[in-house]
């Protein structure tokens, strides 16, 4: 499974942008899709998810501010992030899981959210 992300930028705070990232390969008709975020020494933590049925979960540092969906028949995930902070700044990665024992986790190349001050 091959993950590419595209997207991001640089943008003041309170503007908006969005990612995409489209799955490729031996995808299962089951999975979780998300986007997780590492800024600079620091840990890489999850931003959102999304199941194949819609099912969607956000950190809270960011409910209310960005929206997950998703396009099953294309295997494409995306975050439309609005109101953005400085804090936001970060790496964005993708990331598919399926299966259940064993779980398969795949990652997307990172690509970089810059918000000016």
């Amino acid at each position: 499974v091959q993950l590419q992300a595209s997207g991001g930028g640089l943008v003041q705070a309170g503007g908006s942008l969005g990612l995409s990232c489209a799955a490729s390969g031996n995808i299962f008709s089951i999975n979780t899709m998300g986007w997780y975020r590492q800024a600079p020494g620091k840990q890489r933590d999850v931003v959102a998810t999304i199941t194949t049925g819609g099912s969607a979960n956000y950190a809270d540092s960011v409910k209310g501010r960005f929206t997950i969906s998703r396009d099953n028949a294309k295997n494409t995930v995306y975050l439309q992030m609005n109101s953005l902070k400085p804090e936001d700044t970060a790496v964005y990665y993708c990331n598919l899981v399926q299966g259940w024992e064993p779980r398969y986790s795949y990652w997307g190349q990172g690509t970089q959210v810059t918000v000016s001050s």
